[in-house]
């Protein structure tokens, strides 16, 4: 089985992201003012970082997993069979999580016993 990325792309993804936000929050500029003058409104810059940098966190991290991309079908958890191909196209997933929405790439197979779709 192997990784969807590597470890390198995943970092420089995830330093972009963080520079990005980190400009938005507190800029390197000393003439530009800081966000929010209250600790609510950066209660509200913390949860802002949470929803922008934690799902792209998420993404890369099962992206690195090396059981993100399998090579083979392996059984059928039905019937048992190890007449299970995968199909080609792996799709996309979306999944909502408390830190908001990930995409997530998913492969299916089908069991040629069975019929049964994974």
């Amino acid at each position: 089985m192997a990784a969807l990325t590597d470890r390198q792309k995943a970092r420089e993804r995830l330093g972009q992201v963080f520079q990005s936000i980190l400009d938005k929050v507190i800029p390197a500029d000393e003439a530009v003012p800081l966000a929010g003058r209250t600790f609510v409104e950066w209660e509200d810059l913390g949860d802002e970082v949470d929803r922008s940098l934690v799902p792209v966190f998420l993404e890369e991290r099962a992206a690195l997993e090396a059981a993100a991309h399998a090579e083979c079908g392996g059984r059928c958890p039905h019937c048992q069979s190890d007449r299970v191909y995968l199909i080609k196209r792996a799709g996309k997933v979306e999944l909502l999580t408390p830190h908001g929405m990930v995409v997530l790439n998913k492969q299916k197979c089908r069991c040629r016993a069975c019929d049964a779709e994974g």
